[in-house]
């Protein structure tokens, strides 16, 4: 089965746009969205799946790429109006009580918790499946492969599906229309090696368009993973070399916000596009993970 269509919802993160995905593949009687985004942006999620004629409780499959507020904060509400949640095996309790991670994410966003991410609600258990690494998850005429993709998190998968790899957050945030990417970074699970590693996984498959969450399609595949390897290095790089005075992590955060500063000038980002990645990707939380990183892995 070739091409089949492939919807890019945005969800209207924050009212802004091109900050998070998800993607909508309806066939037949299966209606399958990669990735639920936050239960803040359901609103946006109604309205698109309406503008296809389609409702919640039509959704019958949602195949998340990992655990994160943004990428799965409304999965459990979904599994409520029917749908089944996909979700890699270290994630998968998690999916069923959230309370840890709601306690760690409110350590880190406080009263700002419900606005940014709204409810978080546990997934409904005999709505739950855990595909294995490597499984083929077979959707009526659909099939979607998911491949185990560690680095940005432990709980990650990609799934490749026809000519497109969806690569949640190990393929970076990326915004259309630039020639220019960034790898988030977030605690607790950041690690550059296994990164690296996932990458290399990636390009042994065939697939000729990637689709990050954040944000959209593109179909220059080995430019894309290049550039993330190459960010991925110079970072590691970096830190090395910013470490080597021991700093704060409230120092390490001003240095990355610099650098990352430098950056979007050289690319010449507008406000409005460097809103998006921060959005996408906060420079304070790849501080956070850059620190945790070095410390349980690299200061011995």
């Amino acid at each position: 089965m070739a091409n089949t269509r492939i919807l890019t919802i945005d969800l209207n993160f924050q009212n802004k746009m091109q900050a998070i995905a998800s993607y909508l593949i309806q066939h037949n009687d299966a209606v399958v969205l990669i990735e639920s985004g936050p239960g803040s942006t359901l609103p946006a999620l109604e309205t698109a799946l309406a503008n296809e004629h389609l409702t919640p409780r039509d959704v019958t499959h949602v195949l998340l790429t990992h655990i994160h507020l943004d990428h799965a904060g409304a999965a459990g509400w979904l599994s409520k109006q029917g749908a089944e949640i996909y979700v890699h095996p270290n994630g998968a309790a998690h999916m069923l009580n959230p309370e840890k991670l709601i306690a760690s994410a409110t350590r880190i966003y406080g009263d700002r918790m419900d606005q940014l991410w709204g409810e978080f609600l546990p997934v409904e258990q005999n709505q739950l499946k855990v595909p294995q690494d490597a499984e083929e998850i077979v959707i009526g005429s659909l099939r979607f492969v998911a491949i185990n993709t560690p680095g940005h998190a432990e709980h990650h998968y990609s799934y490749l599906f026809e000519d497109v790899c969806f690569s949640g957050d190990v393929g970076g945030v990326r915004i259309p229309g630039y020639q220019y990417l960034r790898a988030p970074m977030p605690p607790p699970e950041l690690h550059f090696e296994r990164w690296l590693e996932s990458i290399a996984r990636l390009r042994k498959e065939k697939f000729n368009r990637i689709a990050p969450t954040h944000f959209g399609m593109f179909d220059d595949v080995e430019w894309h993973l290049n550039k993330l390897e190459q960010s991925l290095f110079a970072t590691r790089k970096w830190l090395e070399g910013v470490m080597a005075d021991t700093p704060e992590v409230d120092v390490l955060r001003a240095k990355l916000e610099a650098w990352m500063g430098e950056q979007s000038r050289e690319q010449n980002l507008s406000e409005e596009v460097i809103l998006a990645y921060e959005l996408a990707n906060p420079i304070g939380m790849s501080a956070d993970g850059l620190m945790r990183y070095w410390k349980k892995f690299r200061s011995g």
